[in-house]
């Protein structure tokens, strides 16, 4: 197979994690006989300082022209000052957009090894694995209008919906939740919000088009405390674009650290921008110390939506488990027993166990 890959490092971070990606999917390339074409273009801060825009026109056009779309990360407290349509997280939002990605999937999983360095009790993220779905292109973040008014003493954003813009990512998630324990929890605010109360009409005419699949509805509120108190009551989670934004960052502290989550935008066609649920950390940037897990499993969720490569994306996953396994992690998961280690060591123990070389004996090569 022969696929062709758009890059978009953006900042801090982005970058080493990009590159994290790459040797794993040349890795891949490698061992199941594929090849993949690698093209890299500007976003976010990176983009504003070099053509005064988070969006170029040529990062659009290459990002279209791609099978997939890989996303380090963007922004940084260099950028905080810069007018709102300078600012990185405008690219973001804006690619989104423009590649009509309308569903988002965060998997969020809790590995065996790191369940100790969870915030949260061993035996409450104990056998944690769930599917936040997330509505990506509606919502207050692109609602108009979204203004500081001219007096300057008010302010207006806009939460707007179309019906079809719900019902695409509902059926998103049913069709999720048929593929995993088949219970869907719906996430809204419907005893307030107009929109919510749409929402789950839409969820509720949805259901009798899947009936081996049970629903219920949460709260956010209820929903958010609920993820914390008992998360492996729940299998797949849809909700509106900002409730989905939220809860999915919450959800991190099941797994220890940011560092370990994936994402994957997807739309219809299958074509997808797949990017870690991490910030930029210009704290960490270009010391070696990034944690470039979350980075790699987004890959295995492109190898696996993108491109329909279930048994490429289970060897990247199995390599990751493994190397965790072996007692090796980042500084960020606060792990006392096994060794740290860091950027490149780490991506160089996942593409070992990818190449089917992950004996005690290659392990060790990797520092010399």
């Amino acid at each position: 197979m022969k696929k062709q890959i758009a890059l978009l490092l953006g900042d801090g971070i982005g970058q080493e994690v990009i590159q994290s990606a790459v040797e794993v999917l040349d890795a891949v390339a490698d061992e199941y006989g594929h090849k993949f074409e690698f093209e890299s273009f500007d976003i976010g801060g990176a983009a504003i300082d070099r053509h005064e825009t988070p969006l170029p026109d040529k990062t659009i056009r290459g990002c279209e022209q791609a099978d997939a779309v890989l996303l380090g990360a963007v922004g940084g407290p260099r950028w905080e000052n810069h007018p709102s349509h300078l600012r990185p997280e405008k690219g973001l939002l804006g690619i989104r957009k423009a590649l009509g990605l309308f569903a988002n999937l965060r998997p969020v999983k809790g590995f065996p090894q790191l369940l100790h360095a969870s915030p949260l009790k061993e035996e409450v993220v104990s056998g944690s694995d769930l599917l936040i779905i997330r509505e990506l292109t509606g919502g207050l973040y692109f609602g108009e209008p979204s203004e500081i008014r001219e007096d300057g003493q008010s302010v207006v954003d806009t939460l707007a919906y179309q019906r079809h813009e719900i019902e695409r990512i509902v059926d998103q998630a049913f069709q999720s939740a048929r593929l995993r324990r088949k219970h869907l929890t719906s996430v809204d605010k419907a005893n307030v919000l107009e929109s919510s109360k749409l929402w789950r009409e839409v969820v509720e005419e949805k259901r009798k088009d899947y009936p081996d699949v049970a629903v219920e509805h949460l709260l956010v509120d209820a929903a958010a405390m609920k993820l914390i108190t008992d998360p492996t009551q729940f299998d797949v989670i849809v909700t509106e674009n900002m409730f989905g934004d939220i809860l999915s960052d919450e959800a991190s502290v099941l797994t220890g650290s940011l560092g370990m989550l994936p994402s994957a935008s997807l739309r219809t066609d299958g074509v997808g921008l797949y990017e870690p649920v991490h910030g930029s950390a210009p704290d960490i940037a270009g010391q070696g110390l990034a944690n470039p897990l979350a980075m790699i499993l987004s890959t295995a969720l492109m190898l696996r939506h993108s491109f329909q490569l279930e048994e490429e994306a289970k060897a990247v996953e199995e390599a990751v488990q493994e190397t965790l396994r072996l007692g090796y992690h980042t500084a960020d998961l606060n792990v006392v027993e096994g060794e740290q280690v860091g950027t490149d060591v780490m991506t160089r123990l996942v593409v070992e166990g990818i190449s089917s070389r992950s004996t005690s004996e290659s392990i060790m090569s990797c520092y010399i």
